[in-house]
């Protein structure tokens, strides 16, 4: 862990942390059992309180969906000793009524993704973490009145469906996530929501609607330019959130059990567990069987 830790990350764009407001800048190269992360954890000071920042996708965007290292950048914020991880990041809608400018606050996630590392475990080291509740209420909570405080139009709940990518849906696709109750659409929150589940992170969502997906016959269908230009007008209110969210987090007790998710998780007989494996997990289980 570092001498002085890191209570707060935030996983998203570049543009986040390109903000006046964050003074004592600092980048940190950290090397993870699970590789480098997607790029230098940048670490600055936001309205008073450190925060740890990850270029999601690499500066210059250079990740795609399927390739971002989420075991490592989640992994990276676990070593610096981030408590509360906000992602930030854009999403399509499959509901009329939220709308390309609006800020979701999801409460549930559809992992739909394929082949993707979704756990730190396993290497005969078998744990089994509830997500029945992916998202931290607590924080969701914050991150919604962040946002509403610095005049964002906010939709509270609904659940995120993470595709693979890097495409865009088809109309038949995006059409059955609609039937299956999804509300938006994305292709980064799995596995980073539960791998953050299993680092005993408070994990929250802010996701920026900027279009319709493909099934509205009356708007045009998703492309890149619009997805761009959607975010780029609300990243002033996302930065602004976030400036507004530091003050919150630092005040706030963790109340949630997401501080204690590995608690019991753990199926394994301990001595069989390969001491190479629990030594390389350390930071993450390390104070369930100290």
């Amino acid at each position: 862990m570092a001498e002085t830790p890191v209570r707060i990350g935030v996983i998203g764009g570049s543009g986040l942390y390109r903000m006046p407001e964050l003074t004592d800048i600092e980048e940190r190269d950290i090397e993870t059992p699970f590789g480098s992360p997607s790029d230098s954890i940048i670490i600055g000071t936001l309205n008073g309180v450190r925060v740890a920042f990850i270029p999601r996708h690499g500066r210059g965007h250079i990740h795609l969906p399927g390739e971002v290292p989420y075991r490592a950048n989640i992994f990276a914020l676990k070593m610096l000793g981030v408590e509360t991880c906000i992602a930030v990041s854009a999403c399509g809608s499959l509901r009329e009524d939220y709308e390309p400018g609006h800020i979701v606050i999801p409460d549930q996630l559809y992992d739909n993704t394929k082949g993707r590392k979704s756990s730190f475990f396993g290497e005969g080291f078998a744990v089994h973490v509830g997500t029945a509740d992916p998202v931290c209420t607590r924080t969701g909570g914050m991150v919604s009145e962040a946002v509403k405080k610095v005049g964002g139009k906010v939709k509270e709940g609904g659940a995120f469906i993470t595709i693979e990518g890097p495409r865009f849906s088809t109309k038949a696709e995006s059409n059955v996530y609609r039937s299956w109750g999804m509300s938006i659409i994305g292709m980064t929150t799995s596995p980073e929501a539960f791998l953050a589940r299993e680092a005993e992170m408070c994990y929250a969502v802010m996701a920026h609607v900027t279009d319709y997906d493909v099934w509205h016959e009356s708007e045009e269908a998703v492309t890149v330019d619009m997805v761009v230009r959607t975010f780029n007008k609300n990243l002033e209110i996302a930065q602004n959130a976030l400036a507004e969210l530091m003050v919150m987090l630092s005040k706030a007790a963790r109340t949630c059990e997401c501080k204690n998710a590995l608690a019991g998780a753990t199926i394994t007989d301990p001595r069989k567990i390969p001491p190479e494996v629990m030594e390389r997990l350390r930071p993450l289980i390390g104070r369930h069987f100290d």
